[in-house]
């Protein structure tokens, strides 16, 4: 049956070649049967910009990309926070189409919004104000002017922060809000939802406004990974294993 994948949160980097190797056997063997794959964010760990893309690392993963759009599987690539500096370089050398965040679709005969997720978590008000501050226009001009090594260094400062004040945070203020998912879901029709972010796989219904509307939350990867495959019949998961050696 024709059918859609969609996936989030891989974090892929050299440091985690497991990632990289389930990944890439995915894009191999299961991804080829799909009519296209959306990769709703953080695809990468971190994207310094897209001069980093003759890192070999880089290079590997976006000849895969490549390689999969030659075969006939439509490739979209949304921003997360992770790799919001993705541009028309990678767009051009991966052969995938860089989507806005939200994107609305018609799939299958189902209105379905796509988001990286990271604006529903509005509880968490200093990641808000950082997410508002580096996706301004002159912000990433600033960033982008400076050296690649310096670039790397900043991001890789700021990784090691984030992860030290997520330990001293609620859980519960960095999954998405209730309030925002309805306002998203009334401002565009009461679609589907699909996102990602919150590493917390699951589908959740919510009642807006007399409306039924379906949320799925995909899943990070790590030793495994994970897709929702989406068909004219719904949408139901996929653990993508992958035991080849390195």
């Amino acid at each position: 049956m024709p059918h859609s994948l969609f996936i989030s949160d891989l974090h892929l980097c050299a440091k985690q070649p497991h990632t990289a190797r389930v990944f890439l056997h995915f894009m191999q063997y299961t991804a080829p049967r799909a009519e296209a794959l959306y990769i709703l964010g953080d695809l990468f760990e971190s994207w310094a910009g897209d001069d980093d893309l003759d890192a070999p690392f880089h290079r590997q993963i976006t000849c895969a990309l490549r390689a999969l759009s030659a075969g006939g599987t439509r490739v979209f690539l949304m921003h997360g926070n992770r790799d919001l500096l993705m541009g028309k370089a990678l767009e051009q050398a991966s052969g995938a189409t860089l989507l806005p965040d939200p994107a609305l679709l018609g799939l299958y005969g189902t209105p379905t919004l796509l988001t990286h997720g990271d604006a529903l978590c509005t509880g968490d008000a200093a990641y808000q104000s950082y997410r508002s501050q580096v996706r301004e226009p002159a912000w990433q001009q600033e960033f982008l002017a400076q050296p690649l090594a310096q670039r790397r260094a900043f991001i890789g400062q700021l990784r090691a922060r984030s992860e030290n004040e997520k330990l001293r945070k609620d859980g519960g203020i960095m999954d998405v809000n209730d309030a925002a998912t309805a306002n998203l879901l009334r401002e565009h029709g009461y679609p589907r939802l699909i996102h990602g972010h919150t590493h917390r796989p699951g589908r959740h219904m919510h009642r807006v406004d007399g409306h039924d509307c379906e949320r799925w939350v995909l899943g990070d990867w790590g030793d495994t990974g994970n897709a929702l495959r989406c068909d004219a019949a719904g949408c139901g998961r996929e653990v993508i294993i992958c035991n080849s050696p390195a």
